[in-house]
């Protein structure tokens, strides 16, 4: 298995990017609806619809436009911008997997599949962060 790399960009503390964010965006240019390319990610309506707003107010430019339903229905389309946001994170990401795979090849393959004992469909947690970003102290 190869070593996967997931990466978030804090542009500001009000404006950022991950993956999570960017699949959303790539769901809603495949579906062109907020509902099905929330339903396709496993994702609430009302997360998606959270992301999706946040992601329009944290830059100078909208990511997506909406328009209202009729006999149609509604909609929500990715603007250039939107899709420039794809297009550079998916490009940073790829430059960065590259870097780590080749940086970090003498160590993966002494990675374990799994720690014994624990079933190997345990999903890791997340270590908390404080306020500023440190680990916590005890």
């Amino acid at each position: 298995m190869k070593p996967m790399v997931r990466f978030r960009v804090d542009f500001t503390a009000a404006c950022s990017l991950g993956p999570g964010k960017i699949d959303l965006l790539e769901s809603i240019q495949r579906t062109g609806s907020l509902r099905q390319a929330a339903q396709a990610l496993g994702m609430s309506y009302r997360r998606a619809w959270l992301l999706l707003d946040g992601l329009n107010r944290s830059f100078t430019q909208p990511a997506s436009t909406a328009s209202i339903g009729g006999q149609g229905g509604g909609g929500v389309t990715l603007t250039p911008f939107g899709l420039e946001i794809i297009r550079s994170y998916r490009a940073a990401a790829q430059a960065i997997e590259s870097a780590a795979q080749q940086e970090l090849e003498s160590i993966a393959s002494k990675a374990v599949a799994a720690v014994q004992g624990e079933a190997p469909s345990a999903r890791r947690k997340r270590l908390a962060r404080s306020a500023a970003g440190a680990p916590e102290h005890e």
